[in-house]
């Protein structure tokens, strides 16, 4: 309880702040309407002359799903769960039958459905790339008929959207075999990351759950290397709650690869690898990270410690050279790539060349550090001076 109001203020504080950060625009539209207008936010440091890019967020039924997706956002960012995300909200028309309820009878969308599709793809993500410093990766995010919306992003001939989050989706009856027709396996040739958020939801009626629940169990047997399916249910009574809770299920999904690197997934991906396994491991995390999200973290302290163990206690600590290097190509600053060659040549008995290493390192540390006196006593221990 206390851990649940604690978020819920948190959640609050970051609402109540992010205000002053939200741009408003009218795009003059070539395909719905003549005028839409679109509310953007640029996170906290956001800095048009730093070279740094944030993943774009693209969200629907922005009246209902902005504010709750940009404060999930924040939150995120703050306890670095996933980076930091320019979101932009669409309102939709005052009609929203004519922007994403699509044909019954077939499944197929109207010509107004068309035209917001194309809205979206050729004008707001093109207006907001063209604007801002966005990296590759984009999120579309959609609830009700708009999740069904999302879904038609998937058919496109080249991929454009990295996340589709569909929230408390009102599919048409057709969803089947429009997935199978878009032939989602076609994503493993791309050298890409893709994940596919659907929920359900206790919430619903008992023939919606059932549909759904069929169709997370087609997509369950897809096994798609880097094709993320992500079914998920949600016990509650009120589809309102359902949102809240959806929303930040999808983001600990879909920015698990920007996270530490968690017990989980230690245990699932990393612990039974050899140490060469592990540094290649670490390092394409990080590439993958820089790639997705424009955010060049170097590489956390904690997730090289994380995996030490396995560096320095299998294969007679072989490995520590390539290790070191590894950490020092992708964080030069850190002492830790120079103590791990240090230790390299210190159990070659190069001692020498231990010496030289542990002081380069010992060189990039603040005096004040704790740590520095515990590494200089490597040096004094191996009769360095």
């Amino acid at each position: 309880m206390i851990k649940k109001s604690f978020t819920l203020i948190f959640m609050l504080i970051c609402l109540s702040g992010y205000a002053q950060k939200i741009i408003k625009k009218t795009i003059i539209s070539d395909y719905a309407d003549d005028k839409r207008d679109i509310k953007i936010y640029l996170p906290e440091g956001y800095d048009p002359e730093e070279d740094k890019n944030y993943p774009l967020a693209v969200v629907l039924d922005s009246e209902i799903l902005f504010d709750t997706y940009v404060g999930n956002s924040v939150l995120f960012a703050a306890k670095d769960k996933a980076p930091k995300q320019i979101v932009v909200g669409i309102e939709m028309a005052k009609t929203r039958k004519k922007d994403t309820y699509f044909n019954r009878t077939t499944g197929e969308l109207t010509t107004d459905n068309k035209k917001f599709y194309q809205f979206i793809k050729d004008e707001v993500i093109f207006e907001i790339e063209s604007t801002y410093k966005t990296s590759p990766f984009i999120s579309i995010i959609g609830e009700g008929t708009s999740a069904n919306l999302v879904s038609f992003f998937l058919g496109e001939r080249i991929p454009l959207i990295n996340s589709y989050i569909c929230i408390n989706p009102i599919f048409s009856d057709f969803i089947g075999q429009q997935l199978q027709a878009y032939n989602l396996p076609r994503y493993e040739k791309e050298d890409n990351t893709f994940y596919l958020y659907i929920n359900n939801s206790t919430s619903f009626s008992t023939d919606k759950q059932t549909k759904i629940g069929e169709l997370q169990g087609g997509l369950k047997s897809l096994e798609l290397k880097n094709f993320n399916i992500i079914n998920d249910t949600i016990n509650t009574a009120s589809s309102i709650s359902a949102i809240s809770e959806a929303i930040p299920r999808a983001l600990n999904q879909v920015f698990q690869v920007y996270s530490a690197i968690s017990k989980e997934e230690f245990d699932k991906n990393i612990k039974d690898l050899s140490p060469s396994d592990v540094i290649a491991y670490l390092e394409n995390k990080y590439l993958e990270i820089e790639f997705l999200f424009g955010s060049s973290l170097g590489i956390r302290e904690t997730d090289i410690f994380a995996v030490e163990k396995i560096i320095m206690e299998k294969e007679n600590g072989d490995q520590l050279l390539p290790f070191g290097k590894m950490i020092l190509k992708l964080y030069p600053s850190s002492p830790l790539g120079d103590y791990y060659i240090g230790k390299f040549y210190e159990s070659g008995k190069q001692i020498s060349k231990a010496i030289v290493q542990y002081k380069i390192g010992y060189g990039k540390m603040d005096p004040a550090d704790p740590n520095a006196d515990k590494f200089y006593e490597n040096i004094l221990r191996l009769g360095g001076r």
